[in-house]
């Protein structure tokens, strides 16, 4: 199973990023001639079916099917129910599985790496998913990607100013999402800095007992060696009496 993942970690990546260009291209320009919107379309298709032979075969490769059905449920839907629109978004996950793989070793290295390439890839395509959901809907207020993005940035750090918000069922949906994924990038990284807080302060401490250690060291040399002397003058003295 792990051999085979991470086999098949960089061509489903670039394939996301297919995926993204061809899932953007017809949102960001809408005059867009048929031909090349088929080609998008046929581009989805062709993508998704790679994705369910992939999940298909991890699920083959697995000791407990079930079980490891079970733990990767946004993979199910990813591959289950192409036809809702949002859903296929789920397939940048495994972006993110790969970038969290790539990341610097350092645990806190690895979580600020994980952070910050989640939080721009989760505002870009929520922009373009509201943009798509928002654009053809007549009380609709966001009708550019400027304010899509604008919304996103909005939405994700919990501010919500309200100039800019989804009208349409789906768009609400993309929202309700935007928001848990907010709170939880907030969290992870409270979380992180307050860690990373924490190790500097020990690495202080650290370092100042082992200086305060190295310092009582040489104080108790000093003390031997003092002892030592005045225990050779006073043989020397009573030698000298004698």
């Amino acid at each position: 199973m792990d051999r085979f993942e991470r086999r098949t970690e960089w061509p489903l990546a670039i394939l996301a990023l297919v995926f993204l260009a061809a899932y953007a291209w017809p949102i960001l320009q809408p005059d867009i001639s048929p031909f090349w919107r088929h080609a998008c379309t046929v581009v989805d298709i062709l993508i998704w079916v790679v994705f369910v032979v992939e999940f298909v075969a991890r699920v083959v490769l697995a000791e407990r099917r079930g079980q490891y059905v079970a733990r990767h449920v946004p993979d199910v839907l990813m591959v289950a129910l192409p036809v809702l629109r949002p859903l296929r978004l789920l397939r940048f996950l495994v972006l993110l599985r790969m970038i969290n793989r790539r990341a610097t070793a350092s645990l806190h290295g690895r979580i600020v790496a994980y952070v910050v390439a989640s939080a721009g890839l989760v505002l870009l395509i929520s922009a373009l998913a509201v943009l798509e959901a928002e654009r053809h809907n007549a009380q609709a207020n966001i009708g550019t990607f400027g304010d899509a993005l604008w919304w996103a940035v909005t939405t994700m750090s919990t501010v919500g100013y309200g100039d800019r918000y989804p009208t349409t069922t789906d768009g609400r949906v993309i929202g309700a999402g935007l928001m848990v994924a907010g709170i939880a990038l907030l969290g992870v990284i409270t979380a992180t800095f307050a860690s990373w807080l924490i190790g500097q302060v020990r690495k202080i401490e650290t370092e100042a007992q082992t200086a305060t250690r190295s310092d009582i060291e040489e104080l108790r040399a000093d003390i031997a060696r003092l002892t030592q002397a005045l225990a050779r003058a006073g043989a020397d003295i009573g030698t000298a009496q004698a």
